[in-house]
């Protein structure tokens, strides 16, 4: 069940001229309950009457760590709590990822990054073989990268402006690490005594997402998607963040996902 208490913020860093990153005293009650991929829903400020949905990055003991770029008021106050200020937080929320692959490579573009940091390190610690795609606007934008280079066996970068990795888009270097993979087909000779092809797991904007499932779907390759919609309740009572699905169903993103298997989606809604 979630839980909603005031939290201190036990540390706020400035990650580059965009994002920030708070370290919040949750207790164990809600971490114990928190899995990759979940978010928290956090009030910021008594004027505002929404809460705002943040990706949960990483948590350990009773800290809960959260990575943001200001996008309107709601992030711009957050901004600006310090060490020692209380937030209001109701979390852990929604559905994450599935971590049982023994292969995995997580892609991340722009603020869908710090989300899969969390997954990076759980799946390592757990015994995974983990690779990353990390996609940013440009060398200003970059976060996290050497949290990433701890935990994975290989980490690749690109950037839009080409002023940090190569120029270009993730989607890229996701097509690049499946066409080196063994393929799907379990009686293919050529892939003999290779290693099972990797799971991977994505969260950034969803055209991001739509290429990736569809390199995917390509490679005959399982694929996680996190979804990013706008909330309101978080807790699935209204239809803000309403999806389509490719069934004909339409499911929350903030109860039914934020992660969904990349097939489930209608990437033409």
């Amino acid at each position: 069940m979630p839980v909603q208490k005031m939290c201190t913020v036990a540390e706020a860093v400035r990650l580059n001229e965009f994002a920030y990153s708070l370290t919040l005293e949750v207790g164990e009650e809600m971490t114990s309950q928190t899995s990759c991929g979940q978010f928290v829903h956090i009030k910021c400020g008594e004027e505002r009457l929404l809460r705002r949905p943040i990706s949960i990055c990483d948590w350990q003991g009773d800290l809960l760590r959260v990575v943001f770029e200001v996008r309107g008021e709601g992030t711009q106050w957050l901004s600006r709590r310090k060490a020692g200020d209380m937030l209001d937080v109701l979390g852990p929320l929604g559905h994450g990822f599935d971590l049982s692959a023994k292969r995995l490579l997580v892609v991340g573009g722009g603020i869908g990054v710090p989300p899969m940091l969390g997954v990076a390190k759980a799946a390592a610690s757990a015994g995974a073989e983990v690779h990353a795609a990390l996609g940013f606007r440009d060398q200003g934008h970059q976060m996290l990268t050497d949290a990433f280079v701890e935990c994975c066996r290989s980490m690749s970068v690109i950037s839009d402006d080409g002023s940090t990795g190569r120029k270009g888009f993730v989607t890229e270097l996701v097509e690049e690490f499946l066409r080196n993979q063994p393929c799907a087909g379990a009686d293919c000779a050529a892939c003999s005594g290779k290693p099972e092809p990797p799971v991977v797991m994505a969260c950034g904007p969803k055209g991001m997402l739509k290429a990736v499932a569809a390199a995917c779907a390509a490679h005959g390759v399982a694929c996680q998607v996190s979804l990013e919609e706008r909330m309101g309740c978080g807790v699935g009572a209204c239809l803000v963040c309403a999806c389509d699905m490719a069934d004909g169903s339409r499911k929350h993103v903030c109860k039914d996902g934020p992660v969904f298997n990349a097939g489930e989606v209608d990437w033409n809604d």
